[in-house]
């Protein structure tokens, strides 16, 4: 995620060299690092880590619990399941903002269940099954609690279906992004939801511990574009004055980097020059940016490819709608830019996410520094390459203001009411900085490279990349990590 005003690229930084040549040299077989996926498979064992667990939210006997476990966001997410696949048939009108929905929900169960919450902020459910069979349900505040007409036993693989309809409301929290979830446009929708505002359009274990693959189905009136995560599955369709596109997500997603963006789009589509399929939409106001972003989205996912390992799904794209949120956010497969144009750095930051966020996902939100540290780290190592200024040049500015807020947050405990802090970011490339100095390029890019790949598709914590750095270093990180991540002062001056 970025803001429109970016806290993250230095004013005044000069021009300087190009990303090492070493970062070349490890991308062995780089040709085809960007040849799309065809679904998620296992990670390969190199530096393997057990990986965080879903669903792991304490439960009482055979209720599975109202939160998944974060402590930060302990309403966040459910416990007792962990979801495997989401179906959802969407119709929405915005003209009257109504949305009507159909989820289909597969999970399988992680302990005996007579009852189980999902999340979903306000809209009203009609109906609900498990197994084909009528189930009973009720509501307290963002929980939908569902108990079906049979006991589910430990293991057990489940469908939960749920209609539902209403106007949905947006999150709302001033002390992070404001609003976010699904916001209603004059021509359709804006649909960014991080951290939790999936469930402002569709029931779900809303937290990225819990990822699932997706198929969406969204109807819209006849002339506007619905757009959402993956591929398009066949030639939307038009009957009676509305349109319905399909589009399928087979790479396991966190729920808050689900979208179904809808209006009038100008769309674009071709590939990379590593092969790799892309898809752009810019709203009418902003038709002039089409082509460049479809242009800067091959070429940084390309290059992010040599740097970062395979490109982890099997597209690549963007979208910019005319709705001034403030900020861009990283849904899979398509970074959404609220509301303007974005620069080089912005489109490289949300392509970095798609490995630092979507492929590798937190498993608690207080980790959020391998999310924004990572993709603020690769603005700085795009402007190397780009011969725009070094990432040295970037992390000596920032550690010369002793007076920065960011000294007294240390980000590798981010705070719920400050998600977002400057400090997460750019406090958190600078650790990533302070780390390359200390271990050496030599072994700084095969690191990242290595944790990429052990965790593809999976969760991921702090102390999981501690220990894989010390591993992959030889060293003891211990106090680099402490002083950069965990401390409330400025570290001292690295040599």
């Amino acid at each position: 995620m970025t803001t429109t005003t970016p806290t993250t690229t230095p004013t005044g930084v000069r021009a300087g060299r190009r990303v090492s040549a070493l970062i070349c040299a490890v991308a062995v077989g780089a040709a085809t690092a960007c040849t799309p996926s065809e679904g998620a498979v296992a990670p390969s064992q190199v530096a393997a880590v057990a990986p965080a667990s879903p669903g792991a939210g304490a439960s009482k006997g055979t209720t599975g619990a109202p939160g998944i476990g974060d402590p930060d966001f302990p309403g966040d997410g459910n416990g007792g399941y962990d979801v495997q696949h989401y179906d959802l048939r969407l119709s929405y009108d915005p003209s009257s903002r109504k949305l009507a929905g159909s989820a289909t929900i597969e999970a399988k169960a992680a302990q005996d269940l007579t009852s189980f919450d999902l999340d979903l902020h306000g809209l009203t459910v009609s109906r609900v099954t498990v197994d084909g069979g009528a189930a009973s349900f009720s509501r307290s505040q963002d929980e939908l609690v569902i108990q079906p007409g049979r006991r589910i036993s430990n293991g057990d693989r489940f469908a939960v279906t749920i209609d539902y309809s209403g106007v949905p409301e947006p999150m709302r929290d001033s002390a992070n992004l404001g609003e976010y979830g699904f916001i209603s446009t004059a021509d359709g929708a804006f649909v960014t939801c991080e951290p939790n505002g999936a469930k402002t359009w569709f029931p779900s274990n809303d937290h990225p511990s819990d990822k699932a693959t997706y198929d969406f189905q969204i109807t819209v009136p006849e002339g506007l574009t619905a757009i959402a995560n993956g591929e398009m599955a066949g030639t939307p369709q038009t009957k009676g004055g509305k349109t319905t596109f399909v589009w399928r997500e087979k790479h396991p997603m966190a729920s808050y980097l689900a979208t179904m963006t809808t209006g009038k789009f100008q769309v674009r589509t071709g590939t990379s020059d590593k092969g790799l399929p892309i898809y752009v939409a810019v709203a009418d106001s902003f038709r002039g940016s089409l082509d460049q972003l479809l242009t800067q989205t091959g070429k940084i996912t390309d290059y992010w490819s040599t740097v970062f390992g395979p490109y982890p799904f099997s597209s690549t794209g963007g979208v910019i709608d005319d709705y001034a949120a403030g900020y861009a956010l990283e849904n899979q497969t398509k970074p959404i830019y609220g509301g303007f144009s974005p620069e080089p750095d912005i489109i490289a930051h949300e392509l970095a996410h798609q490995w630092f966020g979507d492929s590798l996902s937190i498993g608690r939100w207080r980790d959020l520094w391998l999310n924004e540290g990572f993709a603020t780290y690769a603005e700085w190592l795009w402007a190397e390459h780009t011969g725009q200024y070094t990432a040295d040049s970037a992390f000596r500015r920032y550690y010369a203001n002793a007076g920065d807020a960011m000294w007294a947050y240390p980000p590798g405990a981010a705070r719920a009411d400050d998600l977002f802090s400057a400090a997460v970011y750019t406090r958190g490339a600078m650790t990533l900085h302070a780390l390359r100095r200390e271990i050496g390029d030599d072994k700084f890019f095969p690191l990242i490279r290595a944790w990429t790949d052990a965790h593809r598709y999976g969760n991921v914590t702090t102390q999981e990349f501690i220990a894989l750095a010390e591993r992959v270093s030889g060293k003891n990180l211990k106090g680099l990590f402490d002083a950069w991540l965990f401390q409330p002062k400025r570290p001292a001056p690295i040599t």
